[in-house]
Parts: C-alpha cells; sequence; structure tokens
C-alpha cells in the first residue's frame, strides 16, 4: 500500500468529523420536527391542504433534484467552499422560514433550504473521504456520520414536542441557525479544502436536464403514493425516464460531463448503491405501513406514534455503530449480507403482525430489521467512497443521496399500492352497510375507520375490525416482500461486494488533486 492510503486520521481530522455531523444532524432533525408543527402553522397562516401539501414536499423535490448538481458543483468550486455557502444559505432561509407571514412565503423559503440542503449531504460525505484515507477509520467515520443523522430523527419528536409546547411554530426553524453558525464559524478552521483542478465548466445545459429528469419522477412517486394509480403521474414518470435518457447521452460525450458514468464501472460500486436504492425502498415502504398501523389500527396520536418508532431508531444507531468492528472480524462482503439476513428475520416477525395485541411483534420486528440494516448502510457506503477517486467523491456521494430519495419515494407509491391492494382483496365487510360507507370503507383503512365512527353499535365495531384485519394483512404482505428482497439482496452481496480484504483504497487519478489546508 501507498503511504497515503495507510496515513491515520489524526485529531484534527476526528474534530473536523463532528463538524461536519452537525449539518447531518440538524437535516434529519429539521425533517421530523416539520411534521409536528404543521398543524399549528396551518392553522396560523391558513394554509389549505394542498398548501400543506407543497410546504412538506417542495423540500424534498428540490433537495433531490439539485444532488447530482451541487455534487460535481463541490467537486469543482471546492466542498469545503460550498458547504459553507449551502449553511449560510440554509441558516438565512431558516430564519425566513420561521417568520414567514403567509403559506407561499413558506412553501418558496421551503424551496430555499431544498436547495441549501442539497449542497450539505454530497459536501459532507465527500469530505470524509477525502478526510480519512484508512479503510477501517473511514468505516468509523462514515458509521459515526450516519449515527448523527438517525440521532436528528429521533430527537426531533422530543425536542419538537417541548419547544412547540412552549414557543410557536417559527421556533421549529431556529434549531438551523446557532448549527449553521457554528459550522461557519468552524469549518474554515478544521476542514480542508479539496477540489479537482482539471474537472472543467459546469455544464448548464446538463443541470436543466438533470433536474428535469429527477423532478418529475420523484413528483410522480410521490402522487402515486398519495393518491393512487393516475394517469398524470405515471405520464411524469415517464416523461422524466426519457429526458433521463438524453441525460445519459449527453454525458457520453462531454469531456467534463456533470454526472461521471465511469462510476459505475467502479468495482463494487454499482451493486452497492443498487442495494443501498434496493434497502431505500424496502424501508420506506415498511416504515410508511407501520406509521399506518400505529396510528389506525392502534389508535396512537402522531406523537405517541413516533414515540413507538424510537426503538427501531435506536436499533439502527447500533448497527451503524457496530458496523466496523463487526466489519474488522468478518469479510465486508460477509458482513453486509450477515446484516441483510438479520433484517430478513426482523422483516418476517413483522409478518406476524396483526390487528390484535400486535404492537409489540411489529416494534420487536422493526428492531430487528433496523439492527439489521444498519451494519451493510455503513459498510456499503464505506465501499462506495473507498472504490471511488477522491477527486470523484462529490458525485458518488450525490448519486447515493439521490439514490437514497428516490428510494424511499419509490418505495412509498410501489409498496404502499401493494398494502392498498392486499387491504381491499382481505376487506370483509359486514353485511347492512349503507352503499356509500362500503365505497369508503373499500377506499382505505383510514376511511373506514373514520366511517365505522359513525356507525351506530356493533355495525361500527364489525366494520372497524375489518379494516384493521384486511390491513393488517396488507402491512404482512409488505413485510413479505421486503424479506424477498433483502434476501436477494444478501446473496448479491456476498457474491458481487466480495473482495480481498487488503485491498487498498482508490487513490487519485490526478496528483495535483489533493487537500489543501
Amino acid at each position: 500500500m501507498s503511504e497515503t492510503t495507510t496515513a491515520l486520521a489524526t485529531r484534527r481530522e476526528w474534530i473536523g468529523l463532528a463538524v461536519l455531523a452537525l449539518p447531518t444532524l440538524l437535516l434529519s432533525l429539521d425533517v421530523s420536527v416539520l411534521y409536528l408543527a404543521l398543524p399549528k402553522l396551518s392553522s396560523d397562516l391558513g394554509a389549505t391542504s394542498t398548501q400543506q401539501l407543497w410546504i412538506l414536499d417542495i423540500y424534498s423535490f428540490l433537495l433531490a433534484g439539485f444532488l447530482v448538481t451541487m455534487g460535481t458543483l463541490g467537486d469543482r468550486i471546492g466542498r469545503r467552499k460550498l458547504l459553507l455557502i449551502g449553511g449560510a444559505a440554509f441558516g438565512v432561509a431558516s430564519l425566513l422560514a420561521a417568520w414567514s407571514s403567509s403559506p407561499e412565503m413558506l412553501i418558496a423559503t421551503r424551496a430555499l433550504l431544498g436547495v441549501a440542503g442539497a449542497t450539505l449531504m454530497p459536501s459532507t460525505m465527500a469530505l470524509i473521504r477525502n478526510m480519512f484515507h484508512d479503510p477501517k477509520q473511514m468505516g468509523q467515520a462514515i458509521g459515526l456520520w450516519y449515527s448523527c443523522f438517525m440521532g436528528g430523527m429521533l430527537l426531533g419528536p422530543v425536542v419538537g414536542g417541548v419547544m412547540l409546547e412552549h414557543f410557536w411554530w417559527g421556533s421549529a426553524f431556529l434549531l438551523g441557525v446557532p448549527v449553521m453558525v457554528l459550522l461557519l464559524i468552524l469549518g474554515p478552521v478544521l476542514l480542508p479544502e479539496y477540489k479537482d483542478p482539471h474537472a472543467g465548466r459546469l455544464d448548464l445545459a446538463s443541470v436543466v436536464l438533470s433536474l428535469a429528469t429527477i423532478l418529475p419522477v420523484i413528483w410522480g412517486l410521490k402522487e402515486l403514493a398519495r393518491s393512487g394509480w393516475a394517469a398524470l403521474p405515471l405520464v411524469a414518470i415517464a416523461g422524466g425516464v426519457a429526458v433521463g435518457v438524453l441525460f445519459v447521452r449527453r454525458q457520453q460525450h462531454l469531456e467534463h460531463p456533470l454526472l461521471d458514468l465511469g462510476l459505475f464501472r467502479l468495482p463494487r460500486f454499482s451493486p452497492a448503491l443498487g442495494i443501498m436504492f434496493a434497502g431505500g425502498v424496502v424501508m420506506a415502504g415498511v416504515a410508511f405501513q407501520a406509521a399506518l398501523f400505529l396510528q389506525v389500527v392502534e389508535g396512537l396520536s402522531p406523537l405517541h406514534a413516533g414515540l413507538w418508532l424510537i426503538p427501531q431508531n435506536l436499533a439502527m444507531i447500533a448497527g451503524l455503530s457496530l458496523a466496523p468492528r463487526i466489519a474488522q472480524r468478518w469479510r465486508t462482503s460477509t458482513a453486509i449480507a450477515g446484516g441483510l439476513v438479520v433484517s430478513v428475520l426482523g422483516l418476517l416477525i413483522v409478518t406476524q403482525t396483526d390487528s390484535s395485541g400486535g404492537l409489540g411483534v411489529l416494534i420487536a420486528g422493526l428492531v430487528v430489521t433496523s439492527f439489521g440494516m444498519g451494519v451493510p448502510m455503513a459498510l456499503m457506503m464505506n465501499l462506495m467512497m473507498a472504490a471511488t477517486p477522491p477527486e470523484r467523491a462529490g458525485s458518488a456521494a450525490s448519486l447515493n443521496e439521490t439514490s437514497g430519495e428516490g428510494g424511499i419515494a419509490l418505495g412509498i407509491a410501489v409498496l404502499g399500492s401493494l398494502g392498498t391492494l392486499a387491504y381491499r382483496q382481505n376487506l370483509d365487510l359486514p353485511a347492512g352497510l349503507p352503499s356509500g360507507v362500503a365505497d369508503q370503507a373499500t377506499q382505505s383503512v383510514t376511511g373506514a375507520v373514520a366511517a365505522a365512527g359513525q356507525l351506530p353499535g356493533q355495525l361500527g365495531g364489525d366494520l372497524a375490525a375489518a379494516a384493521k384485519a384486511a390491513f393488517s394483512s396488507g402491512l404482512d404482505l409488505v413485510a413479505g416482500v421486503g424479506a424477498v428482497i433483502f434476501l436477494g439482496c444478501a446473496v448479491m452481496a456476498a457474491i458481487r461486494l466480495r473482495t480481498p480484504v487488503d485491498e487498498p483504497v482508490a487513490e487519485p487519478a490526478d496528483p495535483e488533486a489533493e487537500l489543501v489546508p
């Protein structure tokens, strides 16, 4: 191995990792807090149901749309510079969002937050690749980075609940301001700068094509998840895929492409990215069904449902933290496949959930699933970044984040639709229901339970019990399909990710592309 490869990180790099964890923690915390703040802000601003959806969705739309652009832009202008610019923009947009005076203003500021957020995740991950050359230390750093992200999801409901109980809804957005101020102060001191001196200019046509590819696809998938199968979302997805073909063809003929397609030819990069994508699909689909089960079948409030999901977040943090130690004992491909098999077992536990006393079974299954998934999440990202030359780390990180956003949207849309189909097929309506009530009950479990509350006596109870049982069967089916997908991923990991344990981390193709203090 070369000296660069084996050089160990110093105290400065580990402190710098803590700085990189700040925006990561904030982004996940910010999302979870918004769900709690939505009822209050909607009431104060007079937001319609459509405006509420845009307040929630515009952030993720633009975040997903700009990830590829920002990841590549960081390779060109400097990852630390882009991180600091994005942090400053995020802080300003947070202030504007906190004091929004209309739904339209809040939607616009949330859009700015999405664009700024797209600069943060790829920059932090790419800088980790540049700061930690030793594979074991890189794995530890990535595990800690992911743990901070999950920590934000864990703290979000608690911190948000406390703040919203004592302050106005805008305080939820102010959480980001001190974090970003700290990033702007410490970042220039503790983080190295890195850029590719021969990356070339940013191709604006490629930027437009990438947005025209990603935004319609993400929007279409979200609409399918929300409203069911319809023509317009399908047309949007098809249009996005068609533009995507043009985008890929343009990248193949550019000297300095926006997205380096050569990344997909790197050993283990494509299979690792594919497994990460599949993981997003399954975990999002199961989490969506589980959240509905807790609120509709178990009758919990959104806050209490969120608290019941804390154990699975803790389990994933544990898996992320233990992943580097597990990889020291076993071959990385074996550790990844083993973690996926543990997730399979967890999902099989979830398939035993029923509408009567199924809360404990569901939570136990989710804990096992999340712990198992935490191991491959950290290790696969480590494999992807280790296989990527440092000058292309920004592009690699943005691809990972984009596939994650797409996987989440696809999981909710496809697996959510599968659960709905199973619900309708297994719904055994009691005799004597009015036709309008029967139609409402057939559409969704939430409609069925709401309708049951309006019916007299035993008839309402029978309808609610039938709807909850049918929904539980849909949850079981989604978990079973997820188990099959994860089992296939485990086999792929064992075969495609197998590599000698002493293989060196990829080094820069250009000797000038090095860290700058």
